[in-house]
């Protein structure tokens, strides 16, 4: 699957968590009867959600940066024999 661009991704990340929370709440204000918190209750729970499941993959995801700068690091140390913030 290609990846996104930034703007799109930032839309998708934000702005699809921020529109079932607006959505939530014209659903408040705007419907009568009991459908109303039903309404609401589903459009802010998943909004708030789906920005949660965001929160924690981008959160998984920087632990295999670190992994992957530690990697590339010890090349560094295999090939050079120090590493690469020491001084040679």
């Amino acid at each position: 699957m290609p990846s996104l661009p930034n703007h799109r991704l930032g839309a998708l990340r934000y702005g699809l968590p921020a529109l079932l929370v607006a959505i939530g709440f014209v659903l408040l204000f705007a419907v009568d009867g009991p459908i109303r918190w039903d309404g609401w209750a589903m459009c802010v729970g998943s909004g708030l959600s789906i920005l949660l499941l965001n929160g924690l993959f981008r959160y998984g995801a920087k632990g295999d940066r670190e992994r992957d700068a530690e990697v590339a690091a010890r090349d560094y140390l295999a090939q050079h024999g120090h590493w690469p913030d020491e001084e040679s």
